[in-house]
Formats: C-alpha cells, structure tokens, sequence
C-alpha cells in the first residue's frame, strides 16, 4: 500500500484510539457474547514514557486486556493486520508490532515520525490542538480591598499562590482561543501592583482616583429588591458566620441581610457550604460584586464562566460573595478553584518577605557560580526573571487542592545546580541558547554550512535513546496537555469546586529538563566540521530547535521569559 503523508499533526490520543479501534474491530464495550466483557476502548492501551520501556516498544496493549478480548490472549491475524496496517488523521505511523509475555507491543516507525514532526517545523505541536469559545472572568479575592487594597506586607502565602495561579491559568485559557478577564482592577501606583510586576504579574491596573460606584450602587439596589432579601420579621434567625459585614456603617435599622441558603437551594446549585445561612452585607462586599460586574461587561460572547480562584481559609466567604451576586441576579456559571495553604516551618513570612529571601539567595547563588561577572543591569533582569522561576515553580508545581511546604531555612535555598524546579529549567533554556549561538559562530567562521531544509535530512540517523523520548514525551504530546484546562471547564459537573490540573506545566518542564540535560551531557551535537557528520548534526539540530521553542511555548504560560544565557 502506498505510504501518503497525512499532514495532520501526530498526537498520542488519535493514535490510541485508533489502535483500540484496530484491536477491537466492532465490538462494543460492556458485556459482550456470553460472559466476557469488554474493557472501555481508552483502557485497552497506554502510551510508554520510560526509557527502559521505549527501548522495544512505544505502546502497550497488557495481556490482561487481551485476554478479555480474545481466548487465551491470542490476537487474530487479521486483528494484527489490522493494528500494523495503522492509518489516520493524526495518527503515529507504526513500524511494527508483536505479542509478548507482557501483551501486544507496537513500534513507531520514528523516522517518519521525527520526519513529520520536524521537518515541517513544529509550531503545530506547541499550541493548543483545538481553539475555544467562551469568555472565563479569573476572579482573585486575595487582591480585593477589605475594605483598603492589599499590600505585600499584609499578602500572605496562600493568597501568593492564588494570585500566581490565576496568572498561570489566565495564560493557559488564552492560548486555547477564550477571552479572559481578570478581577480585580487594581490601583495602579500601588505598593501590591509593582510587587506583581516584579513577579512578571501584568495584572489590569485604573488611576488611583478610579471609581466604580455607579455600579456599587446598582449592585446595593439589586441586593435590596432580591427575592432572597432577608425581611424584618426574619431577623431573629442564625446568620451565617463567615464576616460578610453589613453595606453601611452604624444603626442596625435598615441593615441589608440576604438568605444565601436560600439561593443555592431553589436555584439547584451543587457544592455550596450548607452553613452559609444567612448574612449581612457590607461595603467591601458590594464593591467586589461590582469588580465582578465590571469584568463581565468586558466580555462580549453569551458563554461567560467565573473562576474563583481562592485559598482554602478564604473559600467560605467567596461561596458567601458567589451567593451573594447570585441574589443580585447575576446568572454566570461561578466555580471555585481552591488552592491548599503554604506553610513555613518555623517562621511566617508574609509575600514581600519571601520574595526579598529568594531574590537575596538567588543573587548569592550566582555570585558563588559567576563570581565578578554578577553586575549590571543584564545581570539584576536575570536574577529577577529566575527569583520569579523559582517562587513560580515552589508554589505552582504542586496540585492545586494540596498543601505546600518551603524550606526557607536551609542554607542556599536557591541552587543554579540540580534538578531543583524553576532554576533547573531556566539554566536548561539558556543551555539551548548558548548551543545554536556557537552553530551561528561556527557558521560564521566557515566550520558549519547553514542549516538545509528538513527535506534533504535524512531523519532515520536519529538513533540515541534520549532523541526520541524527547520527541515522543515532550514534542508530541504538548498540545494535547495546553488542551486540559479548558476541557475540563467544558466538561466538569455542575459542583461549585472545579479541579484542574494546574501543576502540570511545571511538573513537564521540570521532566524535561531532566531528560534533556541527560541528553546533553551524553551527546555532542556539534560534532568536527566533515561533511559526512552534517545529516546527524543537522537532524539533532533541528530536534533541539523544536524543543527551545516547546521552552519557549510552555514558559510563556507561566509569563517567564526565556534566559537567553547563563
């Protein structure tokens, strides 16, 4: 059969269905003829990530799911014609396969697949597989006045890691086509703004003498004609008790109180604290309800989701906030993202004090490395942009719901050494950098001719181990990991929690600097000036090019720039 190239970019799920479809030919999970039962078609393969396994195969149907499938295991003729036959949108061109003790393993033809996915260049695989609709309010509480505007003295931790989670997820649904605000609008001469900005934090500033009290005001109206307003005869029952205080200072005559119980019961919505009862509104509360109007104005689409993205100690009283625009009449779809706290064994530092510990560790770490070379304005934008990798990646690489513990005691907190998060990955960047610089001044001397079109390579030279784990983990399926935050805002039930998976750019780069830097200290890619060495050097550039822009790609999700030398 005639080999056509599918222009479609190679993704792993594609592939896996299309190899469960092959291994099940029509058959319908569940029960099937007589007793056996049929296994659900994404639970017939997996994908192999480890270097010892990609050694003899790249994915796996186990014996215990061939068993179910066939007597004794053994895979029809025509089943095998089938799966080794493989063709499709998107699909992994197989090489070949055969069942083994450990079930049926199948091999990607990779030099087809490092052909496909590096020759034609691999911007397709560093963006979302699929771009979305829909407009996603990113709400922060930490950074709403109560009633006077946070600053990094009084910011805590926990709030730190909800404020750099917003940024983060902001970044990632953005990159998947939905128009994103962000809540809410801070001051913009601010003590808290120019900590965010030495964060790397672009959050939406105003003028200090910024206003929005007519919509406080429509918000205060709405509250006192909602169906869910508490009535004087009502005032003698059990408030809640999550600090919600009343709009206006003074006698209790006249005080607004809404029954948030109320509203999350008749309205059928699921995961609201049971407690929230009863509460009194205050000033602090109506102007966050009208930060949250305003950011929803901005959005012009009719699908409108807000993230409330909150510490634990703080989830309580934003149910209280979602409840409380509910009654006002809001009808936006409202999810709570909950971040577990941070907690610092012997001290309580606020957010301003541990960012001023890790940029002073940071700095000494690079003294001790580069010595008299730390100095200048290229070497404080270095040391800000990896003080910002570092607490990005203590505080995000972590799943969302868990707690986070710093060692802020140990001496040398910071390390430009080790497979040590942020710093890690960033050195690992900068490696990439400095590798093409001395191609370009190679070329630049006549050692190396320019580098051809990926047409004229020869891609099956691409034999070393680390080579294809980078391009089958890493390379391949990126874009299918860019995809997970907004699906699950598609797909989630209708709870008032959602989970996301938020720690899983840090946790891929972190892996892939590891991998790559055990790549790089084993291989080397510029090798001596003799034609005959070029195809291999050429192709490992290319691959390693593919994997500065997937650097780049992830790293802007985190608004890190890229350290272009170290």
């Amino acid at each position: 059969m005639e080999n056509i190239e599918d222009p479609s970019p190679l993704r792993i799920t594609p592939t896996v269905r299309a190899l469960s479809s092959a291994l099940r030919g029509k058959r319908d999970s569940g029960r099937g003829n007589g007793d056996r039962v049929f296994p659900e078609p994404e639970k017939l393969w997996f994908k192999e990530s480890s270097a010892k396994n990609l050694r003899n195969r790249d994915f796996l149907s186990p014996t215990t799911m061939l068993n179910t499938l066939y007597a004794d295991g053994q895979v029809p003729p025509v089943v095998m014609s089938r799966v080794l036959s493989l063709r499709g949108s998107g699909v992994l061109p197989v090489a070949g396969g055969e069942v083994m003790g450990e079930g049926l393993r199948v091999r990607v033809d990779r030099a087809a697949a490092f052909r496909t996915v590096l020759a034609g260049g691999a911007t397709e695989y560093l963006k979302p597989s699929s771009q979305r609709q829909g407009c996603v309010v990113l709400n922060c509480p930490a950074l709403h006045p109560k009633p006077n505007t946070p600053t990094p003295d009084t910011l805590g931790l926990g709030q730190l890691r909800t404020v750099l989670l917003a940024d983060h997820m902001g970044a990632l649904l953005r990159r998947q086509g939905f128009a994103v605000s962000i809540c809410p609008t801070l001051p913009k001469d601010s003590d808290i703004n120019a900590f965010l900005r030495a964060l790397g934090v672009d959050w939406p500033t105003a003028p200090a003498n910024w206003t929005n009290e007519e919509r406080e005001e429509k918000i205060q109206e709405a509250l006192e004609s909602s169906p869910y307003r508490e009535q004087e005869m009502e005032r003698g029952r059990r408030t809640s008790g999550g600090g919600v205080r009343r709009a206006e200072e003074g006698k209790d005559e006249g005080v607004l109180r809404v029954n948030l119980k109320r509203a999350f019961q008749e309205e059928g919505l699921l995961g609201y604290d049971p407690s929230l009862g009863t509460c009194t509104v205050h000033r602090d509360s109506i102007s966050h309800l009208a930060q949250l109007d305003l950011s929803t104005s901005d959005c012009k689409v009719a699908i409108v989701t807000v993230l409330h993205v909150t510490s634990c100690q703080d989830e309580f009283r934003q149910q209280q906030i979602a409840m409380l625009w509910r009654a006002s009449g809001a009808t936006h779809t409202q999810r709570h993202l909950v971040c577990g706290p941070v907690k610092t064994p012997g001290s309580n530092l606020t957010a301003a004090q541990y960012l001023q510990l890790r940029r002073g560790q940071m700095k000494e770490a690079s003294e001790m490395k580069y010595g008299d070379q730390v100095e200048g304005q290229t070497w404080d934008d270095i040391i800000k942009v990896m003080t910002s990798a570092t607490v990005r990646f203590e505080l995000l690489s972590t799943v969302h719901t868990s707690p986070v513990t710093l060692d802020i005691q140990r001496e040398g907190g910071v390390s430009t050494k080790g497979p040590r998060g942020g710093v890690f990955v960033m050195y690992n960047c900068a490696r990439l950098h400095t590798l093409f610089d001395s191609y370009e001044r190679g070329v630049d001397k006549g050692l190396y001719p320019e580098i051809p079109e990926g047409s004229q390579l020869d891609f099956s030279c691409l034999k070393e181990e680390g080579e294809w784990l980078l391009l089958f983990n890493y390379l391949v399926p990126f874009s299918e990991l860019l995809d997970q935050s907004g699906q699950v805002l598609d797909c989630e039930g209708g709870g008032a929690r959602v989970n996301i998976k938020t720690e899983q750019i840090c946790k891929f780069l972190v892996s892939l600097s590891k991998d790559f830097s055990s790549y790089y200290n084993r291989v080397h890619v510029l090798g001596e000036p003799l034609p005959h060495l070029f195809n291999q050097m050429f192709c490992r550039l290319y691959l390693l090019r593919a994997l500065r822009e997937l650097y780049h790609s992830a790293l802007d999700t985190l608004n890190l720039p890229p350290i272009r030398q170290l």
